[in-house]
């Protein structure tokens, strides 16, 4: 028996200022918030909020005598009204990048410098609205992602999916321990040394590599550098860091180079298939400029 074809599902056009207004009523539970909030009349917020059920061919809000809650057609519609909007934010940025407008924004992770290449970006383009943007060390795809820097100077510390690399430099590795730990003050040391040592767990961005294959005690959990150091200094764990920090450490920690630990590679990410009319000027003056800062 033949199936019987199934019906296209009929386009519905959506005006996105309008799931805006859905999505601040629905955190706002409250018309007449909501409508402060849009800079909006109340009775015109209600009529704009009547246009998009319309076009969805659902109620998405019910009016109470406790105030305003979602129904069961808004509560599945909220995510999704939101995503539609970052996905909207996400195209316009990427044509207005590709366009060469606005802004370009460089990002750098901690302990990256990006001044030299920056000034020679400014150089021969005076006219370009060039930023910079310090990133946290757990944020540097997500940053480019979601449109707050236009490439980052980072360690490739995280899941490089839907973005381009371009390796800088590669950069050894050092270990964390607290002042009086049987490793400080050795000329180095190699991963067996502190095999059995308990290194940090990270939260945040996926942290591919930031452990030496294989070693499987950890400790606490940690979410900012400045955790990490302070449970180096109080002696609860070691940490691998770039050989980069070692100038700008706390002076009750101690750093031993490591012989046969993975170097971590510096890299210039942009988002995947990103075509900026800077980015090549940036990544060469990158490459020219940017070169280790650190002697092991």
């Amino acid at each position: 028996m033949t199936p019987s074809p199934v019906s296209p599902v009929p386009p519905v056009d959506l005006e996105l200022r309008l799931v805006r207004y859905f999505t601040v009523v629905a955190e706002e539970l409250h018309f007449g918030r909501a409508a402060d909030a849009l800079h909006l009349a109340q009775p015109s917020l209600s009529r704009q909020i009547r246009r998009l059920e319309q076009q969805l061919g659902a109620r998405l809000l019910d009016r109470t005598s406790r105030g305003t809650r979602l129904t069961e057609a808004g509560e599945v519609f909220l995510p999704q009204a939101r995503e539609l909007l970052r996905t909207a934010g996400r195209a316009a940025a990427s044509a207005r990048s590709a366009a060469g407008q606005g802004p370009f924004t460089v990002g750098y992770t901690t302990h990256q410098i990006v001044t030299p290449a920056v000034r020679e970006l400014r150089r021969r383009h005076p006219d370009a609205d060039v930023r910079t943007l310090h990133v946290d060390w757990s944020e540097p795809r997500a940053a480019l992602l979601d449109h707050r820097v236009d490439v980052v100077v980072t360690r490739l510390l995280c899941i490089s999916d839907g973005l381009d690399i371009t390796v800088l430099y590669d950069e050894p590795r050092v270990l964390l321990v607290p002042l009086g730990h049987r490793l400080a003050g050795k000329e180095s040391v190699t991963l067996a040394d502190f095999a059995d040592e308990p290194l940090p767990r990270f939260t945040g961005a996926d942290r591919a590599g930031a452990h030496p294959p294989g070693h499987t005690n950890l400790g606490a959990l940690v979410d900012t550098l400045e955790d990490k150091l302070e449970l180096v200094a109080s002696g609860e764990l070691v940490s691998l860091a770039p050989a980069g920090f070692r100038g700008s450490l706390r002076p009750d920690i101690a750093v031993v180079p490591i012989e046969d630990a993975d170097p971590v590679q510096v890299v210039l990410a942009i988002r995947a298939g990103d075509r900026h009319p800077l980015f090549p000027t940036f990544r060469h003056a990158a490459e020219t400029h940017l070169v280790p800062a650190y002697a092991v």
